[in-house]
C-alpha cells in the first residue's frame, strides 16, 4: 500500500484520505469532502467530483468500480495537477 503526501514549501500536506498513516502526527488535521460516491436512479454508482470543481464520472455497474475511478481521478487532476 502506499499514500502520497504533497508538501507545500509552507509546511502544508495535502493528500488523498487514507487511514494508512495517522497524519494527526503531522499536527492539526482538516478534512473535506472530494466527491460523493452514490448509486442512480438505476442502481448504477457515479463519482461526482463537484466539491473540487471536478466532472461527474460513471454510471459504473459496482460501487468499487466508482471509488477506484475517484480515486485514479483525484490522484491525476486533484493531488497532482499538471
Amino acid at each position: 500500500m502506499e499514500m502520497v503526501l504533497i508538501v507545500s514549501p509552507k509546511g502544508q500536506v495535502r493528500c488523498i484520505y487514507d487511514e494508512l498513516l495517522d497524519l494527526s502526527v503531522l499536527g492539526t488535521i482538516s478534512v473535506s469532502r472530494a466527491s460523493h460516491v452514490e448509486p442512480d436512479e438505476n442502481g448504477r454508482w457515479l463519482a461526482n467530483l463537484q466539491p473540487v470543481d471536478g466532472p461527474t464520472l460513471g454510471p459504473f455497474a459496482r460501487r468499487s468500480e466508482a471509488l477506484y475511478a475517484e480515486r485514479n481521478w483525484l490522484q491525476d487532476h486533484w493531488l497532482n495537477p499538471v
